[in-house]
């Protein structure tokens, strides 16, 4: 299994897009793939569950849950249990070798915390008293080990320094950054294309490495349409960014499979 963090140089610069368009392609090259937002801002109750946009759409994307066809799968444990049982006789259930059971993955699972108010994470997580902690995190993360996919996207909120607690004088903040570190994560760079795309990058990048993290590649995102000296801009980065560019995404225009397929083949 490959597994990577996708940030982004800010908010709003298309994560989740690129989250799904990956999440896609990897299905179209017969691989099996799950995405999976730990944490999320902004949400509405919907049939008494509180829902985040982007959370839906990652759901969407993912390929359906696979079973054994001898067991009905109806939550994760009933999952966990069956690859327990079969690990004992030393055999597991991966993704890619059991039948499809046509199951959607629960979106509690692709999204365990979910914050009802569209504002900075920590701030609502205080105002709701939940505690955005390492081990919640990691504990959702290993959820969706149990499924064994080929390929699962873990997709950030904001940008790379995300505080989830903000400490004082005695106690340090702690950001989703430090979670994608402990857990060692390759990631993922969405750069979304407009002016000052360039410092963002760059620094964004540059705290990556500093953490001793590895970007895989980056992702150039038109975000606007209207981007002075586009080519210009992206050829300034792909001189300056060291790493890769898995994919060019144009706005509001899919991007063509040729190149979705050319980003799958570097990351999987």
């Amino acid at each position: 299994m490959k597994q990577y963090f996708i940030t982004g140089t800010d908010t709003e610069v298309g994560k989740t897009y690129v989250t799904c368009q990956l999440l896609q392609a990897a299905q179209k090259a017969s691989l099996s793939a799950i995405g999976y937002k730990p944490i999320a801002a902004g949400c509405e109750r919907i049939n008494g569950e509180w829902v985040n946009e982007d959370a839906l759409n990652i759901q969407k994307a993912c390929s359906k849950i696979r079973a054994n066809k001898a067991i009905k799968i109806t939550d994760n444990n009933e999952l966990k249990s069956a690859n327990e049982n079969n690990e004992e006789s030393g055999q597991t259930l991966p993704l890619h070798q059991i039948e499809e059971s046509g199951q959607t993955l629960p979106l509690h699972q692709i999204n365990p915390i979910a914050l009802k108010p569209a504002i900075a994470p920590h701030i609502a997580a205080l105002e709701e008293g939940v505690a955005l902690t390492f081990e919640e995190i990691a504990k959702g993360l290993d959820e969706m080990h149990a499924y064994q996919p080929d390929l699962l996207l873990m997709e950030g909120a904001g940008g790379w320094r995300l505080p989830l607690t903000v400490g004082d004088e005695y106690t340090p903040t702690y950001y989703l950054s430090d979670v994608v570190k402990t857990l060692k994560m390759d990631v993922i760079l969405v750069v979304g294309m407009r002016l000052g795309c360039l410092n963002h990058a760059l620094l964004t990048a540059e705290a990556i490495r500093a953490d001793g993290l590895t970007i895989k590649g980056w992702v150039a995102n038109d975000i606007t349409g209207n981007m002075a000296r586009y080519q210009e801009n992206l050829h300034s980065l792909k001189a300056m960014l060291p790493e890769p560019l898995l994919a060019e995404i144009p706005y509001q225009i899919a991007p063509s499979d040729e190149a979705l397929f050319a980003a799958i083949k570097q990351i999987s």
